[in-house]
């Protein structure tokens, strides 16, 4: 029968696979109050850990006893105030007979709700659970790859910081045994003459003497030529050993688009640098390196920072295919679709100057979306307008473009969460 054994190190937490049993058995639970949090928090602060409350109700374990079906006897405790038969009255106001408001009881026991805390990974591994990235991929290695440095044993040169003591002491012992081996043999031999010289002659055996000053002499040589044996040599240290090899690294550059012209008010542009956010911290989940492109447009389109993505104040008209032609001019110039997972985002309020939405479905279609892993398009106000209609004809022909409607910030979520589910998850 086939055992395995899990070794890995739980760290300080030697509970964690209690923890683990736990937050599957109550996975329902966890879920609502992480929902509760994405409804109560800002959304700068979705990475923070969640407390999650319990019923005690939920707490209790099932238990088998006794129906109240049939016939029984039994004997109860009696009482000095009712008989057989006699009727009792209701309380009065419907209080069930407890004290009135503001009054304490001294009668009664209870149990508070158990309540335990998330940490910042367990609520964001709940939090994008059940989604996914369409078509996420693995590209190949850039030209200039990235290195990680990785054991390679022991080397006889290096820097004294990376000097392996132990490693080196039992290299010295070794040397030392190896070296001074034949000599010790020699020395328990000549040793061994000794001794039994010295007895001859406390036994009056003749010529036994003339033998001790010579074994002594040789035995001082051999003690002589094994003290300068050195304890520790050059050639006794070792230093830890490190290589730099090439690792496959699956690097994303996400394009932020957002619309900041006069019909884009504060409310339209809160939702938008939700949404961006929502996605940020869902690809930097799935991604080891991750850039972030931000583009703002009005008649022109601009990189900028994130600081001014998100609270610059610049408004003007309205010509969306400027920032998708400023998004393939930074894809061809600095992320090459072999090396990068490029994504795509863009929030309007679908407002376009009415000669120019035929433009981007064209850009889109011929340009932008055969380098993309995936586009989404989210627009953040009801009415349908020329960009809505020009985008719908791209979905039926492009399976890695999607576009929503979000009007309200309770919205964003479910929206997002619709873009990215996994395959098979309603």
């Amino acid at each position: 029968m086939l055992q395995i054994i899990d070794r890995r190190l739980a760290g300080k937490n030697k509970s964690i696979g209690n923890r683990e049993r736990f937050m599957r058995r109550y996975k329902d639970k966890i879920k609502e109050a992480v929902r509760r949090a994405i409804d109560g928090r800002g959304i700068r602060d979705l990475q923070r850990g969640e407390e999650v409350r319990i019923p005690k109700k939920d707490l209790s374990e099932p238990v088998f006893h006794h129906g109240q079906g049939g016939q029984r006897e039994m004997v109860h405790p009696g009482n000095q105030d009712y008989l057989r038969g006699d009727r009792i009255k209701r309380p009065q106001g419907g209080t069930g007979g407890s004290p009135g408001k503001g009054q304490a009881s001294d009668q009664g026991q209870g149990e508070d709700d158990f309540s335990f805390a998330l940490s910042k990974e367990e609520f964001m591994q709940v939090f994008f659970e059940d989604l996914a990235l369409p078509d996420l991929a693995r590209t190949q290695l850039a030209e200039v790859p990235e290195w990680k440095s990785h054991r390679a044993g022991f080397s006889s040169d290096g820097t004294p910081n990376n000097l392996h003591v132990v490693r080196s002491l039992r290299g010295a012992i070794g040397r030392r045994i190896a070296m001074g081996s034949g000599s010790r043999r020699e020395l328990a031999d000549l040793e061994a003459r000794l001794a039994g010289a010295k007895a001859a002659v406390i036994t009056g055996e003749a010529g036994a003497a003339l033998d001790i000053p010579l074994l002594e002499k040789q035995i001082a040589a051999l003690l002589a030529r094994l003290g300068r044996i050195p304890y520790l040599d050059p050639i006794d240290l070792r230093y830890r050993s490190r290589v730099k090899v090439a690792v496959p690294t699956a690097k994303a550059v996400m394009f932020c688009l957002m619309d900041v012209s006069g019909s884009m008010d504060e409310t339209r542009k809160d939702l938008s640098k939700r949404f961006f956010i929502l996605l940020y911290l869902f690809l930097t989940r799935h991604y080891e390196r991750i850039d972030i492109i931000f583009i703002r447009h009005h008649t022109q389109a601009q990189e900028v920072d994130e600081e001014s993505f998100f609270h610059a104040r610049e408004t003007g008209g309205t010509v969306v295919s400027s920032a998708l032609v400023l998004m393939e001019e930074i894809i061809r110039a600095r992320y090459s679709p072999s090396e990068w997972n490029i994504y795509g985002a863009q929030a309007s309020d679908g407002d376009n100057w009415h000669h120019d939405s035929g433009r981007c479905r064209e850009l889109l279609a011929d340009k932008l979306l055969p380098l993309c892993r995936y586009f989404a398009y989210v627009q953040v106000a009801e009415e349908e307008q020329t960009l809505w209609t020009e985008y719908t004809q791209l979905i039926a022909a492009h399976r890695h473009f999607a576009m929503r409607k979000a009007t309200e910030v309770s919205q964003i979520y479910p929206v997002f969460r619709d873009l990215f589910k996994k395959e098979g998850v309603k």
